[in-house]
């Protein structure tokens, strides 16, 4: 630091050294590594993730095939099916031979030792591994970043929004003399002017010349014509105010304005002599009053107007560049767009983008010589918002004056700052400047001085005359800033206006005419000198300004002198004066007096009244203008230059009162003006410290200012804290405070040493260096000052004009001189211990309040004494005093006291408090000895522990605890802190401290000694004494897991997020590349283990019970073993990150290692961890391109996260305020960007999609190739902990039952998607596993056998070449295996055929195409195996493959039939049917046809399967053994089905149970019948069917009775009497509708083998003709073309002749069940009516001559019966129909049927109960009403009134008289029904009624009385035929339909 020249003010020199000073940037050498500094966001993991190798995963692959051959496939197919049930043997064969293997694998077919093939795969494994396997997992989220520091802002000079003024032109419409213009920022609202003023000048060269005598010489920088205006705070009330002025001349200002007003340079013929007169008139005034100026005009332009019009518009808007508009005045300006009606808010005032604008302003007012002042001009402004402004109503000055408004560009070139120092870039000195216009904001901006700024302003406001005697009338005041009293010592330092000098020494305001008492607007802008003295005054002179030349009379007349002195006590004097006037020039020595002071023989304008009234203000970063603060800088420099006594307003200042008089100075700065404080801010902190560490002398006397200081400190910043809440980052810091410590502030010292360069460097603790950041990259991009024009002129003391800034600067500074060493030096950080030690009450508090801001301050003042006494070298502990560390041991255990006492009372402050002194740890360890900060961090864990027993809320306690570990451990040391490489032995410290020398490389180098494994593992006191910082993480994770811990939502996310983000900052960190180093930090994780096995939910039946986990199980519950309770869950967030965390450390970690543990498990303890393992499969599956592209985690997780906070905070666990101003601070924070919001409704459930933020196809292409990567990475860690099990098996005895769970797992993995990469190892792994455990699958479980063939079958059909290799490879070992055990592989044989069967019938995509290679390459290998060649193998495996070959065939057809369903289920069926004498096989898919029906909702269908299934295994059970409860086989199912009965066993001669491979599947047992029997109960259940129910339960009743299962029972009673209730309730069966029937015939040769056939189609209840018929023509339209197909309307016969045949005919007809009488009997309820239905009937009317109606007498009628295959409901929705017959019914019979059918439609109206009056109406109206056409009198007319002639129809004419008797009693009961019920209303409608039955009865009478007489005569034998034909028509081609139909 360089010492000042004595004689300079000491004010200035530490203005300058705030800009000059070098800043001392303290960075540690591996900082960076932290994730304090670094932290992991996206950005960087996108990074990381560059240059991924894409995986091939099959389920991308199957999505980019062509889905579009598929479809004109499925167009372009045949419908046929085979006659056979199965394709031909012979062909098939063929097919398979001359189809083409893939690639054999080379070491298949050899024989390796187990250990060899072990070390082979291992190898293997190892290639081509992702080293970062954190790296491709999203990154820890930022919310949970407590460690994150930002690095505070660079120190810069404030800057608001800019905007850029450009003045184009000005024209009048007579040009006659020169008028200037000054344009300023008014805001209406504050009644503040907010900009200094910006001169400019537009005249015309012939104008300015005519003042050329008054300004000999122009200054560039007078030129300018565009300026930059800053608005702090934008506000609709911001008006740019023009002024203009003219040269003084004679008259007021409305004559000057007139001819302004009246004439125009268009009339000019008219008025030429007086345009001539004027100009020279004008001429005269510019000669000899050029220097005087008068007020003329003026105009406002609302700004929000220009910025609104546009709506803030983007800089990048496409408009924006011809965004150049037009306006009219400013007037009329916005009318059109009707801004005077919007109410504009704050947020259209964007002053930083909007489109520029360029306006003609039209209209300006004339000035009012008595209303000058800024008063007036607010109330104009005010008025002109108004729409009946009394301005519209004057008359305006015309003038066109074009500005262009625009935002300011962010480098702006050729700019001039407001001490008119060129602001880089500037790259030619001859261009007109920009000049930056200095702002006074409307309010305090709370900014500290970072560079040089002195500038005073000057505002005359008013003076009064009107008393004083003699011509003073036009008066002019003349402004100097004088340094003595000597007129000569004007100073050159008022600023010029426009096309003038630069500085000039005096300068006037403008003259109102003939007016005594006049006001003022002017602005008269100076700088202050560097040196202040008394002496220095402003000097203000009143003249009286002769406009009209006259002999003997002066130009100007000195009326007046008063002054202002500047300094006072040491005080710049700023504020408002009204000051006396002297008449006569003031005496000697007046400078150093006020002029209220009277002056004997002084004359003064009325008696020494305050006539003159003038304010004064200084923007100043040298004057603080607060006298707190003046008083404190005063002393302290009084201090300094020891120069007493001094005097202090009335107090005189001497050794015996300075110290009193500074303590209490330093008190009183409280009362200080926080905006003063601040911008003074570095001077007075830097001050204070200065005070602290070098201590002031006084009368020989060292005096300690420590407390005095500190108290000072403390309450300034927290002033500064709570006044300033929104300066603040995440941890509460100021901004200003944290950049001044983190930039500026350093110990007071001479130049530092250079640290010595010899000897080597320690690389576990760094050199500090001593950083510097030179000016120019701290200024902000604007402000780059290369000021080429200098300020000499202020100083009197500079000869030369300097040619830089900083050369000013230096010269000020004045010559350097070398410091003496100063021997009372403290130590700032020894010196704040102590005092914040001893501190007490409001001082502590307010200290506590800002902590981080004095440990910061210490850890600075720690970093800078080591470097600059060069102690960095000494061993830690020899660093520092033991007094310091001692206070340091106090001040953490208070504050631990403070932080564990008030944490639930001051929960904001406390959270502070805690990361503060986090930090400050976490720095403490790379300065001092560790095991002493060790032993810190102890006492603060005892601390909070002791404090839990008795805590209301425990669970914010360890969310602190948590978060403060979490700081500390984000050292960049962490790992080398936690002694990675020592072995368990308890050391004698809780950490002993690492030497500074021991070198990064060499930590890593020794490998752990073999110790006891098992306590690696755990957290044991030996490794938590060893790795402490890890013991202490994990020790936390563990207890906030815990099952019966208090562990709530955010708690589990805390602590789980910590250790995810360290291993991340280790996967990231360059120092740990190497795999041997990545070995020993797992080791400090090994624990973690352990503590995620607890936390999967206890017990292996769940795992158990889901052969695949899906992703819901992730939020998996944790449970205690003894009492179920249950316990909060995790998140799947959570989820997911423990287990990465969990396969990070199984990575990493040492193989032998892990195998020396696991050896030591227990079976539970492996069963949890390949549990684990399971879990960890599922969990990063790969998803596929297409689920990426719709799933959009991020809300879901944020949602989800929000909505456990809120409740957290709800339920007090986290305070709400807390977490409020965390979300406001911190503008990262909040999930949903940087909106600070308050909870919003919104937030708090998932929304799935409404924040999604479209990413493109690249990102999303990535983001896919990343999710692969990050699966087989997973899935390979966990086949690398496989191996690892499998290996401790082969060497213990647990292998019987771990075995199986490594398979399981495996087979899980092979299950979801993976990648070709992993597939392959995985398949590799399986194949060793076989190797070595045949027994485990070809002898004790089938399942994993089934599960295993399943699994492979799959990956034969995979699309990727290199599975389908693998898997062929595997599949073809598996049943070489188990031949060799047992001369036969019946059972894999068995496993496969099922496999296959079960895979085509569920899986969607399966590729016949791709299987058929597989099934060759499997031919190939047996070929190729010369081992086999002679025994019987070969040959089973081709008939294996042969017969595989034959099922694919079916499926192929299958797959063609995939989109029609009734044809799907007939394939399935049939194949089912194949497999008669396959018992396993039927079974099989028998299941996948109770699948697919499921799927559509066909429920009864599918519980017919599943009862056809229980059948079948009821069959081959009661073969096996006799068991008297068991059914005897399909016989006891037929009161369920009468179809079932064709499930019974083929006989023992052909099929036996016993064999080996039959019957072997898990159905086939008791229990698995049950099953079956349940399903098909749930079955009927959904199905509506409860009748079935009972039959089902009758079969399974005996068998729970028999095994005493009282619970079964119990249960299966409850559902019985529910079923029952059911029925009960629903006893009319309208609630249930159990199906529509519809025959349907398909004609034409399309159709393949389903031409001429006829089935009945069972369809959902209440489905429509319309609606089948659209369903079925829409499918074969689509299948066939539009065109093709045809519904045939009617339900008449078919002749097959009359089609075309190149269509495709349907004919559908509704159909209904039919029962013959004797049937009826025993079909009494619905569900009989509707239950094994087999025979359908549906009626066609026609006439003899072809049409379908006609009159009574000729309408017959056919009735078709149909009988089916099958009854219904059945294992398919359509059976075939197998008969038709035919009844014909003559007019007669018809007549009947319809009689009869009224008959009893009115019997059921009369005895409904209960009754329905309108029913029966309806009712009875179309039975008696008279309007009925062809009613039963029309009936009876026609068919009764003759006896027919025919006597073959006399028992019809008989049977209908007798339905017309029975007619009437029904009519007339019906009307006496309806008599009891009818209202008074309704007696005439009953009357009318009874009327019409009469009639009708009257009618009828004749008719129904006569009778046949011969009818009761015995008739011939010929007549006994009844008359009644059944018409057996069966034609030719109806007989050969039928034989057709017929099995």
């Amino acid at each position: 630091m360089c010492v000042f020249h004595s004689t300079f003010d000491p004010r200035v020199r530490d203005a300058l050294a705030v800009y000059t000073d070098d800043w001392l940037i303290i960075q540690r050498k591996y900082q960076r590594y932290s994730t304090t500094h670094t932290p992991h966001n996206s950005e960087r993991q996108r990074e990381r993730q560059r240059g991924l190798v894409k995986q091939t995963f099959e389920l991308d692959e199957a999505a980019a095939t062509d889905r579009q051959d598929d479809q004109d496939d499925a167009k372009r197919r045949s419908v046929s099916l085979d006659d056979t049930p199965r394709g031909s043997w012979a062909s098939s064969i063929f097919d398979l031979k001359n189809s083409s293997p893939d690639a054999l694998l080379p070491s298949v077919l050899e024989r390796t030792a187990a250990e060899d093939m072990d070390r082979r795969n291992a190898e293997a494994r190892l290639q081509g591994r992702h080293s970062d396997l954190l790296g491709l997992f999203p990154p820890p989220d930022e919310d949970e970043a407590v460690e994150r520091c930002s690095v505070p802002e660079v120190p810069k000079e404030h800057c608001g929004q800019r905007i850029m003024v450009k003045c184009l032109s000005l024209k009048f419409e007579i040009e006659i003399e020169p008028i200037f213009g000054t344009l300023a920022l008014y805001d209406v609202k504050e009644k503040k002017k907010i900009s200094e003023d910006f001169h400019f000048d537009l005249n015309s060269d012939q104008m300015k010349g005519l003042l050329r005598l008054h300004t000999p010489h122009t200054a560039i920088s007078t030129l300018a014509r565009s300026a930059i205006f800053s608005i702090t705070y934008p506000s609709a009330d911001i008006f740019l105010v023009i002024k203009l002025e003219k040269v003084l001349q004679q008259g007021d200002i409305g004559e000057s304005c007139e001819p302004y007003m009246v004439m125009k340079e268009s009339d000019s013929s008219k008025h030429k002599e007086k345009l001539e007169k004027l100009r020279l008139q004008a001429e005269t005034s510019c000669s000899r009053l050029g220097r005087y100026r008068m007020p003329f005009a003026w105009t406002a332009i609302h700004l929000v107007n220009i910025v609104s019009s546009v709506g803030g518009l983007e800089r990048s808007d496409p408009d924006s560049d011809s965004g150049k508009r037009k306006g009219h005045g400013t007037w009329n300006e916005r009318k059109k767009k009707g801004f005077e009606r919007m109410s504009v808010g704050e947020d259209m005032c964007n002053f930083a983008t909007f489109r520029p604008a360029t306006l003609t302003v039209t209209n300006f007012f004339k000035q009012e010589g008595d209303r000058l002042s800024d008063e007036d001009l607010y109330k104009f402004l005010a008025d002109m918002r108004r729409p009946s402004s009394v301005l519209r109503r004057l008359r305006p000055v015309t003038a066109q004056l074009k500005i262009d408004i625009s935002p300011a560009p962010d480098s702006p070139h050729y700019c001039l700052s407001p001490e008119l120092l060129h602001v880089k870039p500037y790259p030619d000195l001859r261009v007109r400047p920009t000049k930056e216009v200095l702002e006074f904001p409307a309010r305090y901006v709370y900014t500290p001085h970072t560079t040089y700024r002195n500038l005073l302003y000057i505002y005359p406001q008013s003076l009064n005359f009107s008393s004083r005697q003699g011509s003073v009338r036009n008066i002019a005041v003349k402004v100097q800033f004088m340094a003595g009293e000597d007129p000569s010592l004007a100073m050159p330092v008022i600023f010029g206006k426009s096309s003038c000098a630069e500085f000039f020494t005096e300068t006037y305001s403008p003259v109102i005419y003939h007016d005594k008492s006049p006001e003022f607007y002017e602005e008269v802008k100076m700088k202050i000198p560097a040196n202040l003295t008394d002496n220095h005054h402003l000097l203000f002179t009143f003249y009286h300004i002769s406009c009209q030349p006259k002999q003997n009379t002066p130009l100007e007349t000195p009326v007046g002198y008063t002054w202002i002195p500047l300094m006072q006590h040491g005080r710049l004097r700023t504020g408002s004066f009204s000051l006396p006037v002297s008449v006569e020039k003031p005496p000697p020595s007046y400078s150093v007096l006020t002029p209220d002071v009277s002056l004997p023989g002084m004359k003064w304008v009325d008696n020494h009244k305050q006539v003159f009234n003038v304010e004064v203000t200084a923007a100043s970063s040298v004057h603080t203008q607060d006298p707190h603060l003046d008083k404190f800088f005063t002393l302290c420099y009084v201090l300094e230059e020891y120069s007493f006594p001094f005097r202090l307003k009335d107090c005189i200042i001497s050794e015996a009162n300075v110290e009193g008089e500074l303590k209490a100075s330093m008190t009183g700065l409280r009362g200080a003006l926080l905006d003063t404080c601040v911008r003074f801010l570095h001077q007075l902190l830097s001050k204070l410290i200065l005070l602290i560490v070098h201590p002031p002398v006084i009368a020989g006397q060292i005096v300690n200012l420590g407390r005095a200081a500190f108290e000072a400190m403390s309450l300034l910043v927290n002033q500064i804290h709570k006044n300033l809440e929104g300066n603040q980052d995440q941890h509460g810091r100021n901004n200003l405070l944290a950049s001044y410590i983190h930039y500026c502030f350093h110990l007071p010292t001479a130049e530092p040493a250079m640290p010595p360069t010899g000897g080597a460097t320690p690389a576990y603790e760094l050199p500090i260096q001593y950083a510097t950041l030179s000016r120019a990259t701290a200024r902000p991009s604007t402000l780059h000052l290369a000021r080429s024009k200098s300020i000499s002129n202020s100083n009197p003391d500079l000869a030369s004009t300097p040619t830089s800034p900083d050369e000013e600067v230096q010269r000020i500074i004045g010559s350097k001189v070398s410091s003496t060493s100063n021997t009372n030096q403290i130590l700032l950080h020894e010196e704040l211990a102590l005092q914040w030690v001893v501190s007490t009450s409001t001082v502590r508090e307010a200290a506590l309040q800002q902590a981080w801001f004095f440990f910061q301050l210490m850890t600075k003042s720690m970093s800078h004494h080591l470097f600059l006494s060069s102690r960095i070298d000494l061993p830690r502990r020899q660093r520092f005093p033991d007094r310091f560390v001692d206070d340091i041991a106090a001040l953490v255990g208070a504050i631990s006291a403070d932080v564990a006492g008030r944490y639930h009372k001051d929960v904001e402050l406390v959270e502070r408090l805690n990361s503060s002194l986090a930090f400050f740890l976490n720095d403490l360890l790379s300065l001092m000895d560790r095991g002493f900060v060790f032993n810190l961090i102890r006492s603060y864990y005892k601390q909070i522990a002791n404090k839990f027993h008795t805590a209301q809320n425990p669970s914010s306690l360890t969310a602190l605890r948590m978060d403060f570990t979490r700081i500390v451990c984000s050292h960049e040391h962490y790992v080398t802190l936690n002694l990675p490489c020592s072995t368990l032995s308890p050391p004698a410290s809780p950490s002993p401290s690492t030497s500074s020398t021991t070198s990064q490389g060499s930590a890593f180098s020794s490998m752990h000694q073999d110790q006891g494994v098992a306590s690696m593992f755990e957290l044991s006191v030996p490794f938590r004494q060893q790795h402490f910082l890890s013991g202490l993480l994990l020790t936390e994770l563990s207890l906030i897991l815990e099952p019966d811990g208090e562990g709530v939502f955010f708690l589990h996310k805390k602590a789980i997020s910590a250790v995810h983000s360290l291993m991340c900052s280790h996967d990231a960190d360059p120092r740990y590349t190497d795999p041997q180093v990545r070995t020993h930090i797992a080791q400090l994780y090994l624990p973690l283990i352990p503590i995620v096995m607890d936390t999967l939910p206890q017990g292996r039946q769940q795992a158990d019970h889901v052969p695949k986990m899906s992703s819901k199980f992730l939020g998996y519950c944790k449970k205690i073993k003894n009492a179920g309770r249950q316990c909060s869950s995790l998140s799947a967030e959570c989820s997911r990150t423990l287990l990465v965390s969990f396969l990070w450390v199984l990575k990493n970690a040492d193989a032998a290692l892990l195998e020396s543990w696991v050896s030591d498990l227990s079976v539970l303890q492996i069963n949890r961890l390949l549990d684990l393992l399971h879990l960890s499969v599922s969990c990063f599956e790969y998803k596929g391109k297409k689920a990426l592209e719709r799933i959009n985690s991020l809300t879901f997780k944020k949602s989800q996260d929000m909505k456990a906070r809120l409740e957290e905070a709800i339920l007090g666990t986290i305070g709400a305020r807390q977490e409020m101003v965390r979300r406001c601070r911190g503008t990262k924070r909040s999930p949903y960007g940087n909106e600070n919001v308050r909870w919003r409704k919104n937030v708090t459930h998932w929304r799935q999609n409404t924040d999604r933020v479209d990413k493109t196809k690249t990102e999303t292409e990535q983001e896919s190739v990343v999710d692969g990567n990050l699966a087989t990475e997973a899935s390979l860690v966990v086949l690398d902990t496989l191996e690892i099990i499998v290996k401790t098996v082969l060497a213990s005895e647990l292998k019987e039952s771990v075995l199986g769970g490594v398979l399981r797992v495996l087979l899980h993995s092979m299950a979801g998607s993976q990648s070709a990469l992993f597939l392959q190892h995985c398949f590799t792994t399986q194949r060793g596993l076989v190797f070595k455990f045949p027994e485990m699958l070809f002898e004790e479980d089938t399942e994993l056998c089934a599960d295993l063939c399943l699994r492979l079958l799959r990956h034969c059909s995979s699309s990727v070449g290199s599975v389908r290799s693998q898997a062929s490879a595997s599949l073809y070992l598996l049943m070489r295996q188990n031949f060799e055990i047992g001369n036969n592989f019946a059972r894999v044989k068995m496993q496969v055929t099922m496999s296959l069967s079960s895979l085509v019938g569920t899986s969607q995509n399966f590729n016949e195409e791709h299987l058929r290679r597989s099934l060759k390459t499997i031919l190939t290998y047996a070929e190729e195996d010369l081992e086999l060649r002679d025994s019987p193998f070969p040959e089973q495996v081709q008939d294996l493959v042969f017969n595989l070959h034959m099922i694919l065939t079916d499926t192929v057809k299958m797959k063609e039939h995939q989109q029609d369903p009734e044809m799907l289920i007939d394939l399935m069926y049939r194949i089912a049917k194949g497999y008669q004498n396959s018992p396993d096989l039927r079974l099989t898919w028998l299941q996948n046809m109770a699948g697919k029906h499921s799927e559509r909702g066909n429920h009864a269908e599918a519980a017919h399967c599943l009862v056809h299934s229980a059948a079948l295994v009821a069959e081959y059970l009661n073969m096996l053994e006799d068991c008297r409860y068991l059914p005897i086989g399909c016989v006891t199912f037929q009161h369920i089905s009468s179809n079932v009965l064709e499930e019974s066993a083929v006989s023992d001669d052909i099929l036996s149970p016993e064999e080996e491979g039959i019957c072997a599947g898990k159905y086939f047992s008791e229990v698995g019948l049950v099953g079956l029997l349940e399903q098909a109960a749930t079955s009927f259940h959904m199905a509506s069917m409860y009748e079935a129910i009972n039959e089902v339960y009758k079969i399974l009743l005996p068998v729970h009775e028999a095994n005493r299962d009282f619970k079964k029972l119990a249960t299966v009673h409850g559902k019985l009497q529910d079923a029952f209730n059911k029925i009960y309730n629903q006893s009319s069966g309208w609630e249930r509708m159990f199906g529509t029937y519809f025959r349907v015939g398909f004609y034409g040769c399309r159709f393949g083998d389903l031409d001429e056939q006829e089935f009945v189609y069972k369809e959902p209840s209440i489905t429509k003709l319309a609606e089948i018929s659209y369903r079925l023509e829409e499918f074969y339209a689509e299948r066939f073309g539009d065109d093709v197909v045809e519904i045939i309307k009617d339900s008449n016969h078919v002749d097959k002749n009359k089609l075309d045949p190149n269509k495709a005919y349907l004919q559908i007809t509704y159909v209904e069940p039919f029962f013959d009488t004797y049937e009826l009997k025993e079909r009494i309820t619905y569900f009989d009516k509707n239950y094994n239905l087999r025979t359908f009937m549906y009626c066609t009317p026609f006439t003899l001559d072809g049409r379908a109606h006609g009159d009574l007498h000729e309408q017959y009628k056919r009735k078709s019966i149909l009988t089916t295959s099958h009854a219904f409901p059945y294992i398919k929705t359509r059976v075939n129909v197998i008969h038709k017959e035919e009844i014909i019914l003559v007019p007669m019979e018809v007549a009947i049927e319809d009689m009869q059918k009224k008959t009893q439609e009115l019997a059921f109206a009369t005895h409904q109960e209960p009754a329905d009056a309108k029913m029966l109406q309806m009712v009875l109206q179309g039975s008696v009403g008279t309007t009925v056409n062809q009613g039963p009198l029309e009936v009876a007319q026609v068919f009764l009134s003759d006896i027919p002639d025919d006597p073959k129809l006399y028992r019809h004419h008989n049977k209908l008289r007798l339905c017309f008797k029975d007619f009437t009693k029904r009519c007339e009961d019906a009307l006496r029904k309806n008599k009891t019920l009818i209202g008074p209303d309704q007696k005439e409608y009953h009357k009318e009624m009874e009327r019409n039955y009469n009639k009708l009865k009257e009618s009828l009478g004749p008719l129904i009385t006569r009778k046949i007489p011969q009818l009761y005569r015995t008739l011939p034998a010929a007549g006994l035929q009844s008359a009644t034909q059944r018409l057996q028509i069966k034609s030719k081609n109806q007989r050969m339909e039928l034989r057709k139909c017929k099995y």
